[in-house]
């Protein structure tokens, strides 16, 4: 029921928004049909991002984000924020269940509260703490391309305090 639902929606979209800018046009554009089309796959599915690694120290991360934030560890992500907007929080699917320092597993939420001079177009950092120990969790999504879905987002800073499912290592 979903592609129905997904492909419904796109349809919808593209529709209402091709029909302003079609209006009092005799010829379509197709630069906007295509553009429009771009922006309803976007809102309706999220986007395919490239990630990589980054980490304080060393050459990684200094101590505030772009919003002034201090970044959080597996939560920040930096973004181009002309693909992703800023203060967005995000869904990333390949990170669900990723272990955690301490037993937890990740849940998949990310905020993406800062950039980089080196982000642009489709791609993701994901900010993984101090020193590059702090990169083992995350390192089998380096330079891979993740399912990312904006989920809403998100005022003042990233929340540092959030907890992680814990993981029953009785039962494997």
């Amino acid at each position: 029921m979903r592609p129905v639902l997904t492909a419904s929606l796109a349809l919808a979209v593209i529709a209402g928004a091709s029909g302003e800018a079609l209006a009092g046009s005799k010829t379509a554009p197709v630069g906007q049909v295509g553009s429009l089309v771009s922006q309803a796959r976007n809102a309706v599915s999220g986007w395919r991002l490239q990630a990589r690694l980054y980490h304080a120290g060393g050459g990684g991360a200094s101590g505030r984000d772009s919003l002034g934030c201090t970044p959080v560890p597996l939560r920040t992500v930096a973004v181009d924020p002309r693909i992703v907007p800023k203060r967005s929080k995000l869904f990333i699917k390949e990170t669900v269940g990723m272990r955690l320092p301490g037993g937890g597993v990740h849940d998949g939420v990310w905020y993406a509260s800062d950039t980089g001079g080196g982000i642009k177009g489709s791609k993701i950092d994901l900010f993984t703490g101090t020193g590059r120990g702090s990169m083992k969790p995350a390192m089998p999504h380096n330079l891979k391309r993740l399912t990312v879905t904006r989920a809403g987002s998100f005022k003042g800073c990233p929340p540092a305090g959030r907890t992680y499912a814990k993981v029953d290592t009785a039962k494997g």
